[in-house]
């Protein structure tokens, strides 16, 4: 089973039938009795819509576990949701974590996985499942560069021969954007809105570089306005909310810049030839490949399917692991 535990969302793969599930990482839970409610999807459409004995969490911040008995709840639910209820096979799990977490943060993941009934724990960086997921020739001598913009973090990798060269794991990504739209809105407009809301404004109207297309949308929000107390709904377009980004969007690509500045000759040479991998659900923000291409001068791909590269990283290693068992070697060692 390979998992990638992400901020955001959640995915599962099984061995031989692909990916399995799909959810929110987020869990409700009653103050009562201390016991889950609900957990993703079902749970996220609870977020800010809670009475006072339930609370709907997020157990993972910045990519590491924040909350290590919600977490463990949330793998428990998610392992029996995928074996449908029948008794567990202690699975062998494979799980993507970011590369710029501590060997204390590794360990919590390994035993909330264990806790939850996994025979056979291994970490995987998730620059190198999202790399393998994306299809990039990972086990060869050549240089390939990928970005992995999840919900917490952004990782910026130079992968090589089945190993990071070298990367940088920076704690500003999805999550960030979107609180960086509802600051905006606070600042200039007095509207308060809430998480889901600014996630939304994020997808729907949201851009991290100019083009026609974009020029002429317009949104209605609705908030919260703070001088009246009142619901009230603003009209927003869609240069406000690519300004409201721009600080988090400029540390995401300094940290590229930083990474292109260190990479050996020989490998730099094979990105420029190559081109930037991008990955993970922030990949999916219109004109952000264009916006690195333009800053570093370097084609930037979008890959297929960038929320799922992580997690198909997970299985192909799975399926292929006598050949790929490389790729834990480095970090495991290290634990």
């Amino acid at each position: 089973m390979g998992i990638d535990l992400g901020t955001a969302n959640t995915l599962v793969y099984v061995s031989g039938k692909g990916i399995v599930l799909q959810e929110p990482s987020v869990v409700a839970i009653d103050q009562d009795d201390k016991l889950p409610l609900a957990v993703g999807t079902e749970a996220k459409e609870m977020l800010g819509r809670t009475p006072g004995n339930v609370v709907a969490l997020r157990p993972l911040r910045d990519g590491v576990i924040a909350d290590f008995d919600t977490a463990e709840l949330m793998l428990k639910h998610f392992i029996r949701q995928v074996h449908e209820g029948q008794a567990l096979v202690s699975p062998r799990i494979i799980i993507g974590i970011p590369s710029g977490v501590t060997g204390v943060e590794r360990r919590a993941v390994m035993d909330a996985a264990l806790q939850a009934g996994a025979r056979d724990v291994r970490l995987i960086d998730e620059p190198v499942a999202a790399a393998i997921g994306a299809g990039l020739p990972v086990a060869d001598p050549t240089g390939n560069m990928i970005i992995d913009i999840g919900g917490g973090t952004t990782e910026v990798a130079v992968l090589s021969l089945q190993g990071i060269v070298l990367s940088e794991s920076v704690r500003v990504a999805g999550d960030e954007l979107s609180e960086s739209i509802a600051q905006y809105m606070k600042k200039v407009h007095n509207l308060v809105i809430g998480e889901r809301t600014s996630e939304e404004i994020k997808i729907k109207v949201g851009s991290a570089y100019p083009s026609e297309e974009d020029e002429n949308l317009v949104m209605d929000v609705r908030g919260l306005h703070m001088l009246s107390g009142l619901p009230r709904t603003v009209s927003i377009k869609s240069a406000e909310i690519r300004e409201s980004m721009s600080e988090p969007l400029a540390v995401i690509v300094e940290a590229v810049k930083r990474t292109l500045e260190r990479t050996p000759p020989e490998l730099a040479a094979d990105i420029i030839d190559r081109g930037i991998m991008l990955a993970g659900g922030g990949a999916l923000l219109k004109g952000l490949d264009t916006l690195i291409s333009h800053e570093t001068g370097i084609v930037t791909h979008v890959a297929a399917d960038p929320l799922s590269c992580v997690v198909l990283g997970t299985g192909r290693v799975l399926e292929n692991f006598k050949q790929l068992e490389r790729v834990f070697r480095t970090r495991q060692n290290a634990l």
